[in-house]
């Protein structure tokens, strides 16, 4: 999903000078056993430390070999999904007795949020990525799931000894993480995110130039004529605004205001009141429910009126969870629309539909939420390119990007050259349509037309 990158540079280049500090987490985390702590752990690995990291899991038999670590905000409106997305990573070790062929695999969450932002936070991203690059220990990650912690940590990550470090996100949907899509892309990018000249990174989502062109699609479907675009002034937020606002120009819709909002402000009335005199008949929100997203809604509802009333709301996978109707209120989130990549997870066949209904079962009867697939996923990608390897970060690198499944938990893929999901089938290419009620409800499932995502790019 998501983020700012400009900027980051100066970060980087002062994180690099850093010690290796933690990955991240305050939740005390259920799951597996303990196996070692800062100073070490079973099997001779170094565990990652307790600053930021929980503790060294491993529930297979002897000791572990090697450490994944997943790389997520443990704090924040995205808790919700984060959470069980880490429940969902446990779920696979188990299925596979901590092993990836040969190899024992611990396991360790680790937080890049901080309880005073209630989100990512880029200098704990920086720091996370040190540590993970320092311990050879480690031999892959599960992360990001926002696109902006994920522009700071690949090229850390990149340049890590070993021959990189490999890095499987189940949500980053940034387009310019892997592809450069001028004018929405900086001219740097992608490249900079890999100084070595070697891709270390994939992800199991699909791109944002994918999500803008559903949602344009979708908007036209729902009779939009003329729609006020907002972004959150981050990576994710403001890439997913312009890839929506491409799309939707060329489908002959009519934008009428693109502006961004204020995250730290208390009231978006005044906004809202000058969304009104564009005459606009939607609005569409580029960024996250952690960037006071809630308010944004709120307000809207207050000006604007209720969102199957004259003004239509609209918004990307920043919004798509159950925290979004919680902290806007039922009435005020009712029947905004919001979308995801991937059909809908009682629509999974196969494998995927087999997964959903087992951890289900796991999370004792509670609904799934449609990331925790994501996390499924990616942790299947990474432990089979583990399985696959010569045992080293290169070999692993290698073997990501060699990825090819069958019926998996999210369809039929591989990974492309870029490290971009890309098929002709499954839940990988597909964008499902929700809308709030007091849960998010099915409304629509939809495969952007190809012409309508090169549009998006720009």
């Amino acid at each position: 999903m998501k983020k700012t990158l400009y900027g980051f540079l100066a970060l980087l280049i002062g994180a690099l000078a850093l010690a290796a500090a933690g990955c991240g987490g305050d939740d005390g985390g259920g799951g597996g056993g303990e196996a070692g702590g800062d100073q070490g752990g079973g099997g001779g690995v170094q565990a990652l430390p307790s600053s930021s990291c929980e503790a060294l899991e491993y529930e297979g038999e002897g000791e572990p070999d090697v450490i994944i670590a997943s790389d997520l905000p443990m704090q924040g409106s995205s808790r919700t999904q984060t959470v069980q997305m880490v429940e969902a990573i446990r779920f696979i070790l188990d299925q596979r007795g901590w092993k990836a062929g040969d190899v024992n695999v611990g396991y360790q969450v680790c937080d890049d949020s901080t309880a005073q932002a209630g989100k990512w936070d880029s200098g704990k991203c920086s720091q996370n990525g040190q540590a993970y690059a320092s311990n050879e220990d480690v031999i892959g990650i599960i992360g990001t799931f926002n696109s902006g912690c994920a522009a700071i940590m690949i090229p850390i990550l990149n340049q890590a000894p070993g021959g990189g470090l490999g890095m499987v996100s189940p949500a980053n949907t940034y387009v310019c993480l892997t592809e450069g899509a001028p004018p929405g892309c900086d001219a740097t990018e992608p490249d900079k995110y890999y100084p070595t000249g070697t891709r270390n990174y994939v992800r199991v989502v699909a791109n944002d130039a994918f999500q803008g062109a559903a949602l344009a699609q979708f908007s036209k479907d729902l009779g939009v004529k003329n729609v006020f675009i907002l972004n959150d002034k981050e990576a994710y937020g403001q890439g997913i605004a312009e890839n929506y606002r491409n799309a939707v120009q060329h489908l002959g819709i009519n934008v009428a205001g693109f502006a961004a909002w204020d995250p730290k402000q208390a009231s978006y009335e005044a906004l809202m009141r000058q969304i009104k005199q564009s005459g606009a008949d939607a609005v569409f929100l580029g960024g996250l429910i952690d960037e006071n997203g809630a308010q944004l809604i709120k307000d809207k509802v207050a000006v604007l009126g209720p969102n199957d009333g004259a003004v239509k709301l609209i918004a990307p996978d920043g919004f798509t969870q159950q925290s979004t109707i919680d902290e806007a209120g039922v009435e005020n989130a009712r029947n905004m629309y919001m979308s995801i990549a991937g059909v809908p997870i009682e629509d999974l066949t196969g494998e995927g539909q087999e997964f959903i209904e087992a951890f289900k079962e796991e999370l004792g009867g509670d609904p799934v939420d449609p990331y925790a697939a994501y996390g499924a996923q990616a942790a299947v990608v990474l432990l089979d390119a583990i399985e696959r390897s010569d045992g080293t970060r290169a070999g692993v690198i290698k073997e990501l990007f060699n990825t090819k499944l069958e019926n998996s938990i999210l369809g039929t893929f591989e990974i492309n050259e870029n490290g971009d999901p890309t098929s002709a089938e499954g839940g990988v290419v597909g964008f499902t349509i929700y809308r709030a009620e007091e849960e998010l409800v099915t409304e629509t499932t939809l495969s952007p037309d190809q012409e309508v995502v090169e549009a998006a790019r720009g």
